[in-house]
């Protein structure tokens, strides 16, 4: 299980700053029940991590999670450690070569399945597997389906090829859970590989919110106008129990994709 925010923004400078401006709409994950925490972002189009995976002791914020990162786009997680125990490996976001993923969920059964999904995998991802968790285990199901239809290393991978991978990758696993007797699963995923961000909803609540500007607290304190000179755009999307006022709800089994230039277009699996 866990807590999920994305955002891809047209200010690599501020991204921090509208982590910051929807933290009241937010909420903040839960301080005692979350088993660490992790974020991911890009610079210079190198793929950059950070991870702790133990409970903070003060009051755990987004805005802590995102501070001092320089980004388009970052993907941040809050565990809640429902399978494999607390330790770096099992902290999302995963990564592998360009792509980064998130979960806020669980594969129910997984015990049961696991060794399934790895059969279905090239021994390639197989061995890039460095935790124990469900979550990344869907992450590597889904890079395997992109790796057959010829599009893992494609830096300019199209929307219908993450989606056929999405697809095929729900499929798999549903059908495999099915068999063993097993509930529907939680399959709340968001992912990107730097260019396009892209979200699952596939069980509980997601919800996204598209910004046309930003107030930055410090040029309010310096008697400055409240906005940045240059237009600052954005798109933050959120794992929620329900959408806050001007965010919209991702409808069930729906993916939204956001490009670089901040176009949301949405599919239904």
């Amino acid at each position: 299980m866990g807590h999920i925010i994305a955002c891809m923004i047209n200010r690599a400078d501020l991204l921090a700053e509208a982590v910051r401006a929807e933290q009241d709409a937010l909420g903040t994950p839960p301080p005692v029940q979350h088993d660490g925490w992790g974020v991911g972002f890009y610079q210079a189009d190198e793929v950059l991590h950070k991870k702790h995976p133990q409970p903070d002791n003060d009051q755990l914020e987004w805005t802590t999670i995102v501070r001092g990162i320089r980004s388009h786009v970052a993907i941040a997680h809050v565990r809640d450690a429902s399978v494999g125990p607390r330790r770096a490996d099992n902290n999302h976001p995963f990564r592998m070569r360009q792509w980064l993923f998130a979960h806020a969920g669980m594969v129910e059964g997984f015990s049961a399945i696991q060794a399934r999904l790895l059969e279905s995998m090239p021994d390639f991802l197989r061995r890039n597997i460095r935790g124990d968790t469900d979550s990344e285990h869907v992450f590597h199901v889904f890079l395997s389906f992109l790796h057959d239809a010829g599009q893992l290393d494609s830096m300019d991978v199209g929307d219908q090829a993450v989606l056929a991978a999405l697809r095929s990758t729900l499929t798999l696993v549903d059908q495999l859970v099915n068999e063993i007797g097993a509930p529907r699963s939680n399959l709340n995923l968001v992912l990107t590989n730097g260019r396009q961000l892209y979200a699952l909803r596939h069980g509980s609540p997601m919800v996204y919110v598209e910004r046309d500007r930003l107030s930055v607290p410090e040029l309010v304190e310096q008697g400055k106008s409240a906005r940045p000179p240059d237009p600052v755009r954005y798109v933050l999307v959120a794992s929620a129990n329900q959408a806050p006022a001007g965010y919209q709800e991702l409808p069930e089994s729906q993916l939204i994709s956001i490009d670089r230039d901040l176009k949301v277009t949405s599919y239904n699996l």
